[in-house]
């Protein structure tokens, strides 16, 4: 580990806490700067298309197979984010896996609360299974809110028997909108980047008076029988670490096939900051080594 890329990015990440009284835009325009501070990546191949009525942009590092893609939902608490703040993450993963990406934009809470997020992720689904892939070349994958609607969005293909891909990838997984996760007071001072009162700001947008603990929604409240395999990604110095945890008991539970992946010191999606951390570098290897091996 490069102790000092970990602490450069740690002090940055304090030097800029949510506002005790947030407001969605100026945290949507945070989120945004993020994105700009990680870089594009120069030699990626970017696309815009309609994904099924959802704006969408395919994003691939050279030398993709053009037969094997991944459908990716980025992370925000289903509140902010974008293609924009998540290209230079499916940049590195595309060049960790040697498959093109399609990131959607998918609609955003408090304007299009919950099932909004599910209901475009399913769209985006179906859109590429009428481009012509193979379910058993395509895979699923996400970070953080997005880590959760990966696994909603595997139930709601199941229930819907609309298919499901070969594997899924949830890094650093939002999975329990309550945040009763004993991590998330145990790890509170080691993770510079969620806090439970951001998070619960969030999930009241996303869930506009419905229960937290609807399925679709919070997926740790979800029926994980008969998904496909799926990978989840974490560090020990995250809120969500019992989030991705208790997802991977569930999915064994379940009689699933799961391969859990904690690694010691790193924060929320750990991967998304590869441009300046070299494990986020590694972690981007993980997951592509695993996607490749579920997509031959």
């Amino acid at each position: 580990m490069t102790v000092a890329q970990l602490e450069s990015l740690v002090g940055l990440l304090r030097s800029r806490p949510m506002p005790k009284d947030p407001e969605i835009g100026n945290a949507r325009a945070r989120f945004e700067k993020m994105g700009e501070f990680l870089g594009g990546a120069p030699d990626a191949k970017c696309e815009k298309v309609d994904a099924g009525g959802v704006p969408a942009e395919w994003v691939a590092a050279p030398g993709f197979d053009p037969d094997r893609a991944v459908l990716y939902l980025h992370g925000g608490g289903y509140a902010i984010g974008s293609i924009n703040t998540h290209r230079r993450l499916a940049y590195d993963l595309s060049a960790a896996c040697g498959a093109r990406f399609l990131v959607i934009d998918y609609r955003l809470a408090p304007e299009h609360p919950f099932p909004a997020a599910v209901e475009d992720a399913t769209k985006a689904w179906r859109w590429l299974i009428a481009q012509g892939f193979d379910t058993r070349r395509l895979a699923i994958a996400g970070d953080s809110a997005g880590g959760g609607l990966t696994i909603a969005t595997l139930v709601n293909l199941r229930d819907q028997k609309l298919g499901l891909p070969a594997c899924a990838v949830a890094l650093s997984p939002w999975i329990d909108l309550e945040g009763i996760g004993t991590s998330m007071t145990t790890r509170a001072a080691q993770d510079p980047m969620v806090q439970k009162d951001g998070l619960l700001w969030m999930s009241g947008m996303y869930l506009n008076g419905k229960d937290a603990r609807t399925p679709l929604a919070a997926p740790l409240h979800a029926d994980l029988k008969g998904l496909p395999p799926v990978l989840v990604q974490a560090g020990t110095a995250e809120t969500l670490l019992d989030d991705a945890t208790r997802l991977a008991e569930k999915l064994h539970a379940a009689g699933g096939e799961v391969k859990l992946s904690i690694w010691a010191n790193m924060l929320h999606v750990f991967p998304l900051f590869a441009p300046v951390l070299s494990e986020g570098r590694e972690g981007c290897v993980e997951i592509g080594t695993y996607i490749r091996s579920k997509t031959v």
